[in-house]
């Protein structure tokens, strides 16, 4: 799939190290992006190797520079999700769909209480390499670390996004699902930051995908309430309703 995609070419010497004043500038090549590589089913311009430390490449190389920047103020930016697979997701959806419809929910019930906060499978921006869940490893973590409460007033993560909200543009990343009161789709995820200068155009190049022929390939539970209009809401708010910054 064509798109147009953000290249970081300032260099330190020889060592190819970026400059971080020069992460988000725009320069413009052509570059294809593959169905699978959209839908999470590709493992192109991946580097890393566990579930923590698989990401995009560029994106990678832009934390470290973030997280070197963070501990010189006594924060450890710490990954809890980077890339997500097609069939991680999958996974995630369906225990959520059973757990839910044997609590009683109807299935389009149980479809809409899932994407609160998870994705449908093939459309997570996890799936791009691009995207991360972020804590604060310097601090004592509570039980469940993905809960906006632990990152406003005397939350445990509190110090981390306030840096997170004075710097990470610095180094490319933005905060996806912010917190503004017109914002349809997905709760609030204070700790979801995304690599600008790639998921941008790969973005572009997702919302060419018909995502109801993506759905149609795979036999996923749940899948007879996603109908089209419902995939057409689902786009609007939840895939395309983001922070603007992400979307051009």
């Amino acid at each position: 799939m064509k798109r147009q995609t953000f290249l970081k070419l300032a260099a330190i010497g020889t060592t190819g190290m970026l400059l971080p004043s020069e992460l988000g500038a725009k320069v413009v090549l052509d570059q294809d992006y593959s169905r699978d590589q959209l839908i999470g089913k590709s493992p192109k311009d991946l580097v890393g190797d566990s579930y923590l430390t698989t990401m995009q490449r560029d994106t990678s190389v832009a934390l470290n520079l973030m997280q070197v920047s963070a501990k010189k103020e006594g924060i450890m930016i710490e990954v809890v999700s980077a890339f997500r697979s097609f069939d991680r997701q999958k996974e995630i959806f369906e225990r959520k769909y059973k757990k839910f419809t044997a609590e009683g929910a109807t299935p389009l019930d149980a479809v809409n209480r899932i994407i609160e906060y998870s994705t449908i499978p093939g459309t997570s921006r996890h799936h791009w390499g691009t995207d991360l869940d972020l804590i604060d490893g310097a601090v004592k973590a509570p039980e469940s670390v993905l809960e906006a409460r632990h990152f406003y007033g005397n939350g445990a993560f509190c110090k981390l996004r306030e840096w997170l909200d004075a710097h990470a543009a610095t180094y490319g990343f933005y905060q996806v699902y912010t917190n503004h009161p017109d914002r349809k789709g997905f709760a609030h995820e204070p700790w979801h930051y995304s690599y600008a200068p790639v998921s941008i155009p790969m973005l572009k190049a997702f919302a060419k995908l018909d995502l109801a022929e993506v759905l149609n390939d795979e036999d996923l539970l749940g899948a007879s309430v996603i109908t089209g209009n419902f995939l057409e809401q689902y786009r609007k708010n939840h895939i395309m309703d983001i922070n603007p910054i992400l979307l051009d």
